[in-house]
């Protein structure tokens, strides 16, 4: 099993849109990297709350995730220099990649969070996206630190990294009906 580089993921992975590696002054980078792709986060978020809207005290259960813990909020209207979220303490938030994704039925991709998040205490939890996954990308972002934290729309949050297997899975995502198949965004957890 090899990593996949920057030729090999511009031929094989469909990444829309795809970007070469794009570095701003003031922004987060993206894009094609090395040896992966830095995905950027988009306008859309779900920022847990440990209240629900009726006042009682949430709690976080994976068969039966409520949306009414969750606060929506949609940065897209704001001006670009205000278009980012607050995750509060010790809490975390939902949100989506701006790009759909591909995964060739030959390619596991796994997701770590950039350095330079990862280095203010936020960290980016994906799991692994499966041969033949297709979609937008559901991201956690955790704010590990006891302060509020600043997470900007439309900048790099994570790089995934593209495994090529040595052989052909028996049965893909794509072959199993997987709950998440053509997520079109933003997506709260399901259970079979």
């Amino acid at each position: 099993m090899g990593v996949l580089s920057d030729n090999q993921i511009k031929r094989l992975v469909k990444i829309e849109p795809f970007e070469e590696a794009q570095k701003r002054p003031g922004r987060i980078s993206f894009g094609v990297s090395s040896y992966g792709y830095d995905v950027r986060v988009g306008t859309r978020f779900k920022v847990f709350s440990s209240a629900t809207r009726s006042g009682d005290v949430a709690v976080v259960d994976p068969k039966n995730f409520s949306d009414d813990m969750m606060v929506e909020v949609d940065v897209a209207a704001r001006p670009a220099d205000r278009q980012y979220v607050i995750i509060p303490p010790n809490s975390f938030a939902l949100c989506e990649t701006v790009e759909f994704l591909e995964i060739p039925r030959d390619v596991l991709a796994i997701c770590v969070g950039k350095s330079t998040y990862a280095r203010c205490g936020l960290i980016v939890n994906v799991t692994p996206l499966e041969p033949e996954w297709r979609g937008k990308v559901t991201l956690e972002i955790s704010n590990t630190t006891p302060l509020p934290a600043r997470v900007y729309a439309n900048e790099g949050v994570a790089q995934l990294i593209f495994l090529k297997a040595d052989e052909v899975c028996g049965k893909s995502y794509a072959d199993k009906g997987g709950k998440y198949q053509d997520q079109g965004g933003l997506t709260l957890p399901k259970v079979d």
